[in-house]
């Protein structure tokens, strides 16, 4: 696969940051992984609003968030298996559990392992 594929994550946070480096080492797709605090954010066509959010995955010109970011990370596999399963997170079977999911661990992730108090999203 050629395409440029860029994770943006928090880099404030721990958790966000190990996640972050175990996608790159085990991915058998590229994936850069950068931190939206040290970003052009505007080179990805992407706001600090959206990127303090949730993560974005950036496969060429396309940004992908939150559950679908990681579904991407899937999809631009070259199992064929692993592919799929990417697909079926961004189905219409299973996107019901997947965006609730991501917002749960979003939302508790400074409480995860790696987690640290600059993890915690602001309270709206």
């Amino acid at each position: 696969m050629s395409s440029n594929i860029t994770l943006i994550f928090d880099g404030d946070c721990g958790f966000c940051t190990t996640a972050a480096n175990f996608i790159v080492k085990n991915s058998k797709t590229k994936i850069v992984a950068v931190p939206w605090q040290r970003t052009d954010l505007s080179k990805f066509s992407l706001t600090e609003a959206q990127v303090a959010d949730q993560v974005y995955l950036v496969v060429d010109d396309e940004s992908f968030g939150g559950h679908e970011a990681f579904a991407m990370v899937f999809r631009v596999q070259p199992n064929s298996f692993v592919r799929f399963m990417g697909k079926i997170m961004m189905s219409k079977y299973l996107r019901w559990f997947a965006a609730p999911t991501y917002r749960l661990v979003a939302k508790y992730r400074h409480k995860l392992p790696g987690g640290t108090p600059a993890c915690k999203l602001p309270q709206n």
